[in-house]
C-alpha cells in the first residue's frame, strides 16, 4: 500500500504514521511476506499511537480479524509473525538516532523518517513467537440488565445473572457506596 493512501486513511500526515509505515514495511520484507488477506499474519503492537494505523494498512492485521494484538507498553515496537512460514521479527524504532533539529517540525520529521536508511531508524531482530490462536467466533447474548448484546465470554456473573461488564461495574460501584455510606 502506498504511503499517501495510508495518510488518507489516517486523516493526516505525521511522524508517528511515517514511523509505523517504515516499521510495518520493513517487518513484512524481513519475513518475506505480503499483506494478509485473512489471518496469515499476526502483529503485536506495543503502543496505540498513529503508527498502528499504518501497520493495519500495510500488514492487513486488524482487531476485527483477531490478528492484531495490543500490549500497552508505550514503545514504538511491532512484532510481525507469519503463520505459514513461522518467521517472526521484532521491529524497534530507534528514537535516539533522530537529530534534535529534525524533531522541531512535524513535516520535516515525517519526511526524514521516510527518507532515512533503515539501519539508521530501525532495529530488526528475528524472534520466535508462540503462535497465537486463530480468532474465535463467539455467540452474543443480551445482558440481563441493559439488554445490549455482549460476547458471551465477556459476561460477569452477578447474583446468578449474566451481565455485561459496564452493568457489573456500575452495580459494584453502587454496592461499594452503599457499604461505605451504610
Amino acid at each position: 500500500m502506498r504511503y499517501q493512501e495510508i495518510v488518507k486513511f489516517h486523516g493526516h500526515e505525521c511522524p508517528g504514521l511515517a514511523i509505523g509505515y517504515r516499521m510495518a514495511s520493513t517487518g513484512l520484507k524481513a519475513i518475506e511476506s505480503v499483506r494478509a488477506e485473512d489471518e496469515e499474519l499476526v502483529s503485536i503492537v506495543e503502543n496505540d499511537a498513529c503508527g498502528v494505523d499504518a501497520l493495519q494498512c500495510v500488514t492487513g492485521c486488524t482487531f476485527g480479524k483477531g490478528n492484531l494484538i495490543f500490549r500497552d507498553y508505550g514503545k514504538h515496537v511491532f512484532t510481525i509473525y507469519s503463520r505459514s512460514t513461522r518467521k517472526g521479527v521484532r521491529v524497534v524504532f530507534l528514537d535516539q538516532n533522530v537529530p534534535d533539529n529534525v524533531r522541531k517540525d512535524r513535516k520535516i520529521f515525517a519526511e526524514w523518517i521516510l527518507s532515512e536508511p533503515q539501519e539508521t531508524i530501525l532495529s530488526v531482530t528475528s524472534v520466535t513467537v508462540p503462535e497465537p490462536e486463530p480468532a474465535k467466533i463467539r455467540d452474543s447474548v443480551p445482558c440481563t440488565i441493559c439488554d445490549e448484546t455482549v460476547m458471551e465470554s465477556r459476561f460477569r456473573n452477578m447474583d446468578g445473572k449474566s451481565v455485561c461488564i459496564p452493568c457489573f461495574e456500575k452495580h459494584q460501584s453502587i454496592k461499594q457506596s452503599a457499604t461505605r455510606d451504610g
